[in-house]
């Protein structure tokens, strides 16, 4: 069997393990490099839901960029990006500077929209019916991200001759600096093939009004905003509330990163024989379970087992979120649609990332669960238009 049909995906898996270590070790220490030099309590998180800010607002930049000179470049100026931004955030905290380290902030998250369109590059290689599997296998790539961007910012994060955290944030830099190799001397744009669905292009409003578009960008935001809420606020509520120590923190966070991508070995084969509806509503009761077991007073192994339901939760929902998006548009409108959907996903998911610091701060760790709970909700009513919808078809 050839490889050569799956050359796109191969390259960017390979880019992706190096590319997705940003989010990880900013996660690990981002809310620990607030707790020393943000000028309020209620600020500590900040850096985290700044850094979402800059994702959802470079979306649509990063879409229209794309659009016009290729992915290659485009994946080119957001891996550049991320080096210049990991050294940055190391400058800020030399510095003491809780602004310059929210810019460095700001910046990875842009990186992480050129990122995030690894997955659309992906889609649009291959053959409609492997789009599932094809995703899952580029989501592997956030195990390898998950076990080296937090062991690298647990690793240098105390260097002799600088303050602590500066050497995660260069340690980041030389990780950022290898994706962008990868990308120069091996990807390569492909054409894309044809789509399943022909037709004229839609305006943007009557795409977005679709069951099946509302449904997937439901699951996605819904996902990403839990995750981000309850991801945001546990190393900060276990190391500097319930004084865990930072190793056992790295060991919850580095098993939630886990657990957001180890289901990808076979999550796509699952939307593949179940269909995408079974998958997102069993994303769903993983999420209601995760807040059952982290609520109350949260020892260690109840961290621990209340974020790996939040990954792989977040997992399928993402995951068939974004399948059943691609198989909703039209491939004249890809790049808007695309744009559209991660702006969604992005914003709600620095909501989500701010509210944790001011949740934690003001209403404790069962606030920050409680305030997931009517976002599930949503969910009910989007799948209801799904089905209708289908029955409809049928009828």
């Amino acid at each position: 069997m050839t490889l050569q049909p799956y050359r796109t995906l191969i390259v960017l898996l390979a880019a992706q393990c190096f590319g997705q270590t940003a989010a990880p070790v900013l996660v690990l220490v981002g809310g620990l490099v607030g707790a020393q030099i943000a000028p309020s309590a209620n600020l500590m998180t900040l850096p985290l839901a700044v850094m979402i800010i800059g994702t959802a607002t470079t979306t649509a930049p990063a879409s229209i960029l794309m659009a016009r000179v290729g992915r290659r470049l485009g994946f080119l100026v957001g891996s550049g990006l991320s080096v210049l931004a990991s050294l940055l955030a190391a400058w800020g905290i030399y510095q003491q500077s809780f602004v310059v380290f929210c810019v460095a902030a700001f910046l990875i998250g842009g990186y992480i929209a050129f990122l995030q369109q690894f997955r659309f590059a992906v889609a649009e290689s291959v053959a409609p019916d492997e789009v599932p599997k094809s995703l899952s296998i580029l989501m592997l790539a956030g195990i390898v991200a998950a076990i080296l961007g937090p062991e690298v910012g647990r690793r240098f994060s105390f260097v002799d001759g600088l303050p602590d955290f500066v050497g995660s944030f260069l340690g980041l830099a030389v990780l950022m600096a290898i994706a962008f190799l990868v990308l120069l001397m091996f990807f390569r744009d492909t054409e894309i093939k044809a789509d399943a669905v022909a037709g004229d292009e839609r305006p943007l409003g009557e795409v977005l009004r679709q069951p099946a578009v509302i449904l997937a960008v439901a699951s996605a935001v819904v996902g990403y905003t839990i995750m981000s809420l309850i991801m945001t606020a546990t190393p900060v509520s276990m190391h500097e509330v319930d004084q865990h120590s930072l190793d056992d923190t790295a060991w919850v966070v580095q098993s939630h990163i886990l657990a957001m991508y180890i289901p990808s070995f076979f999550s796509g084969f699952l939307i593949s024989r179940f269909g995408v509806m079974r998958i997102i509503q069993a994303g769903l009761v993983l999420m209601l379970i995760c807040v059952l077991i982290g609520w109350g007073e949260p020892r260690l192994m109840h961290y621990f087992g209340s974020m790996v339901l939040l990954g792989v939760g977040w997992n399928v929902l993402f995951l068939g979120g974004t399948t059943l998006l691609t198989q909703s548009y039209r491939a004249s409108e890809r790049f808007k649609v695309q744009a559209a959907n991660d702006f969604m996903i992005f914003g709600w998911q620095a909501v989500g990332s701010l509210g944790a610091g001011v949740l934690l701060a003001t209403l404790g760790w069962n606030g920050v669960l409680a305030f997931s709970l009517p976002w599930l909700v949503l969910l009910i009513p989007a799948m209801w238009m799904v089905k209708r919808a289908r029955v409809l078809t049928n009828a």
